[in-house]
């Protein structure tokens, strides 16, 4: 009779992981993210290469395709607005000072966090070929922060609506930085000519019973249904002269000033 060996090692079925530990060169991406049930792979793929690029990369559609191999930019677009409505992404618009927008996108490792507690990725630059050891920024211990600057003045109307929408619907409650962030937003469409009522309306319509990044959603819909500018209608007709009564016959006309009628300014020179 064979032999048993109770202590042998089983063979092993499925996923066998047989990983060495990363010190340079790695990200760090949660299960959330890696295993959500309603993004598609090329959204997942995508949240990746986003949360491994360094502050100031381009991330644009058509930088994003060139780093995507096989993903058309409609595929990238797409799944770029399946990111932002899981809340793994924000994508706005900000007013430089010289009147210009530029485009800001943001990347969460975790929608819902906490964004207070959230450290911006700091620009590296790597000497070619160099490697330096991954280590951890420090976490502040202290709750001290340097206040925010004060939001101009062309903004303030923004901010209050954004900040009121969360009596209309309680859960778009936003937090003071994500006012600030979507406040230009909503700037341009009130500047477009857009009521106040309209845009409230139009940010609360419909919201999805799962919503988990309000701040997320906003961005999207302030981006994508920007209205069009008002058009230019045409040049009001210039008012009529006054009636004057003429100096000869005391029938009314119009005209500039007082004087004859046009008959009687006939009959004269007759």
């Amino acid at each position: 009779m064979a032999s048993t060996h109770p202590n042998a090692r089983p063979h092993a079925r499925g996923l066998v992981h047989r990983n060495v530990r990363l010190t340079t060169r790695y990200v760090v991406i949660s299960n959330e993210l890696a295993q959500h049930p309603d993004l598609t792979v090329a959204a997942i793929g995508l949240a990746v290469i986003l949360q491994s690029l360094p502050a100031g990369a381009s991330v644009g559609i058509k930088a994003l395709a060139e780093r995507t191999k096989g993903l058309s930019e409609m595929r990238i677009a797409a799944a770029l607005r399946e990111l932002e409505a899981a809340g793994f992404l924000s994508r706005t618009r900000e007013r430089l000072p010289d009147g210009r927008f530029v485009p800001r996108t943001i990347s969460y490792n975790r929608p819902g966090a906490d964004r207070d507690a959230v450290r911006e990725t700091p620009e590296v630059r790597e000497a070619p070929g160099a490697e330096e050891p991954h280590e951890e920024p420090p976490v502040p211990k202290g709750p001290a922060r340097r206040p925010a600057p004060p939001l101009p003045e062309r903004h303030r109307d923004a901010a209050a609506l954004l900040a009121g929408l969360r009596g209309r619907e309680p859960r778009l409650l936003l937090s003071e930085l994500d006012v600030r962030r979507l406040a230009p937003g909503v700037t341009e469409w009130l500047e477009r000519g857009a009521h106040p009522e309209a845009v409230s309306r139009s940010l609360c319509a419909a919201l999805p019973a799962d919503l988990a990044h309000p701040a997320g959603l906003l961005a999207h819909r302030l981006a994508t249904l920007v209205p069009p500018p008002l058009p230019v209608g045409p040049a009001a007709a210039p008012a009529p002269d006054p009636f004057q009564n003429c100096d000869d016959c005391d029938r009314a006309f119009r005209a500039p000033e007082p004087g004859r009628c046009v008959a009687c300014r006939a009959s004269a020179a007759a």
